[in-house]
């Protein structure tokens, strides 16, 4: 995208717009989805990465001239790798270059699918406040203790045949055990890679987006579940 610059060399590259880094007072992490297993470097424009490109823009758009940087993360590998865990590496690595970019600003991280487990990892930086997680893999045994105060909203279509909405649902309820405060959404027919009812899964992460901010207003029935009013381990919501 013009106007962007780039931090991170070997390492993991932030991505953010030159002009959404002068005065700050929140900030965005998208991360697309990957591979369990993938060595090679992603390239530019994988499908991957071109699927949050939609999101990414809604959310620029939504909060523009509300002082919110929107960052990306260009990972060094397609996939998570085991016990390398690559991705999560970097993820904790854009969000300290993202803090250290914009100062220390409350931070919302939106990651789909493998990105999704690692904005949920990265969550156990300080400054990181909330999670939007879209389709995201949550094998059984993730750790959850570092989630203790933060918002999360997993989102999980209920036609996805790549990673298991039940799992998605488990860990809500893991965290909540440990001090999180997690919405789970089912999206109805939605697929994993968020082809089915598009408009409705951009639409959706950019309230949520401006609602945890505090731009704009959270979904009622959002708010309230994340506030506890519902129960934490209330059944998904169904969007």
């Amino acid at each position: 995208m013009a106007g962007e610059t780039q931090t991170g060399g070997a390492g993991p590259a932030l991505v953010t717009r030159e002009a959404a880094v002068r005065t700050v007072e929140a900030a965005v992490l998208v991360l697309h989805g990957g591979r369990e297993h993938g060595l090679a470097a992603p390239r530019r424009w994988n499908l991957a990465a071109a699927r949050m490109r939609p999101v990414t823009r809604g959310i620029e758009r939504a909060t523009a001239g509300d002082r919110v940087c929107v960052g990306e993360v260009r990972y060094r590998h397609r996939g998570w790798n085991g016990d390398r865990e690559d991705a999560a590496q970097d993820a904790r690595r854009a969000v300290d270059e993202l803090v250290e970019r914009v100062g220390e600003v409350p931070v919302v991280l939106v990651g789909h699918s493998m990105g999704g487990r690692a904005a949920l990892r990265a969550a156990a930086h300080p400054l990181v406040r909330d999670v939007v997680a879209l389709a995201p893999w949550c094998p059984a045994q993730e750790p959850v203790a570092h989630l203790a105060g933060r918002r999360l909203v997993l989102v999980h279509g209920d036609r996805d045949r790549t990673t298991d909405p039940r799992d998605t649902w488990r860990f809500a309820a893991r965290a909540a055990e440990a001090g999180a405060r997690p919405c789970a959404v089912t999206m109805r027919g939605g697929d994993h890679p968020m082809l089915r009812r598009a408009g409705d899964w951009h639409r959706l992460t950019v309230s949520l987006v401006s609602g945890l901010l505090g731009t704009a207003p959270l979904p009622p029935v959002i708010a309230d579940r994340l506030s506890g009013g519902d129960g934490a381990a209330a059944a998904p919501l169904e969007w």
